[in-house]
């Protein structure tokens, strides 16, 4: 397939809302390292622990570091496309991912929003087939509600109560 980019992107927001994420993750994996640390310490462990503790703590840094740089470049990655027929997808930072997802193969189509999300107005959609899942990540919620709507009528799917 061409590297041609498709028409919709996520919200310039996701990268904001992905660091946030990350860093509280990573901020919890300091904490229980650092308790660990201690236990060690404390409990006198062998010195193989203390090595394999630190060896986690050079990681997490890393991590940490790829974290801040990495939601960048995903959302630069990331585009979406749709009508009638076809759902597509494109994305990947090392391996570049296309999806087309035929709008008869939808089975739901659902939208989540977390606490974070929920404070820049942000949800994502997520996209049900008989066999997949695919998920887009960050969307303004106008923009999603009306994917999601969109999607479920090309998709000729009923509400839950019809």
């Amino acid at each position: 397939m061409s590297d041609r980019k498709l028409e919709n992107t996520l919200s310039p927001i996701y990268p904001k809302i992905k660091r946030i994420t990350a860093l509280i993750s990573k901020f919890i994996q300091f904490i229980i390292l650092g308790v660990l640390i201690w236990m060690y310490s404390y409990f006198d462990w062998p010195t193989w622990i203390y090595w394999v503790l630190i060896g986690l703590i050079v990681l997490n840094v890393f991590m940490t570091i790829w974290s801040i740089f990495e939601p960048h470049y995903y959302y630069r990655s990331w585009s979406y496309q749709f009508d009638e027929e076809y759902l597509q997808l494109s994305y990947g930072i090392f391996q570049k991912e296309w999806v087309t997802v035929p709008m008869t193969k939808i089975q739901s189509v659902t939208t989540t929003q977390g606490p974070i999300m929920k404070r820049y107005q942000i949800r994502s959609i997520s996209v049900e087939t008989v066999g997949s899942s695919h998920v887009i990540p960050a969307l303004e919620e106008e923009v999603a509600f009306s994917l999601r709507e969109k999607l479920a009528e090309f998709a000729k799917l009923k509400e839950v109560g019809e």
